[in-house]
């Protein structure tokens, strides 16, 4: 049986094994010998590689790589939360392909194109893996905007927890607010959280 080879990187994809020239013989193998571990269809990590942090996260991450971690998933991620996430939500933009993901549960949100990257950054799901989430003021603000599908109390109980936090930027919260057309509700839930 061949052996695992030095070039592959920690979390992987079938396409990935199959341009290093392993054959699909060999990664299952490997799996059912719990040298690699399924993360999902079609993505594997070395079972020598350091644990990941996020392990359902890296998995839709590395099956959407246009993609963004978003919603609750963010919002648990900065402590905004503690809604139990169920799936994982990742956006992409509007009018791109993206797979179905059964494993882990995943939600897809389609967000306009043209504000898609509007306070993108970066975690590490696993060490030295960065995967793409937005940051937390986006976070609230896509919460805020998206309160009919969340709900009110999730929304402002994040927008509260991010205002109290030594590092909340209200400015930069509005900002994202007024790019993504919800200043009212944003700027009067700033007012009333910013009050007490």
């Amino acid at each position: 049986m061949a052996a695992l080879p030095s070039g592959l990187p920690p979390t992987f994809t079938t396409k990935v094994a199959r341009e290093l020239g392993i054959h699909s013989r060999d990664l299952y193998r490997w799996r059912d010998d719990s040298e690699v571990v399924e993360l999902s269809r079609g993505v594997f990590r070395r079972g020598d590689a350091p644990p990941p942090t996020y392990p359902d996260l890296l998995a839709v991450a590395t099956r959407v790589p246009g993609g963004i971690v978003c919603g609750l998933s963010a919002a648990s991620l900065f402590d905004l939360t503690d809604t139990l996430v169920a799936e994982v939500q990742i956006a992409v933009r509007r009018g791109t392909y993206t797979p179905r993901i059964d494993f882990p549960p995943t939600e897809v949100l389609r967000f306009e194109a043209v504000k898609f990257d509007l306070g993108r950054t970066t975690i590490e799901a696993a060490p030295g893996e960065p995967i793409p989430v937005y940051d937390p003021a986006r976070t609230v603000v896509d919460l805020m905007r998206l309160r009919h599908r969340f709900g009110e109390p999730i929304a402002h109980s994040a927008l509260r927890r991010y205002i109290a936090t030594p590092d909340a930027r209200p400015a930069q919260l509005l900002k994202y607010a007024a790019a993504l057309g919800v200043s009212g509700p944003v700027r009067a839930a700033v007012d009333v959280a910013s009050a007490r």
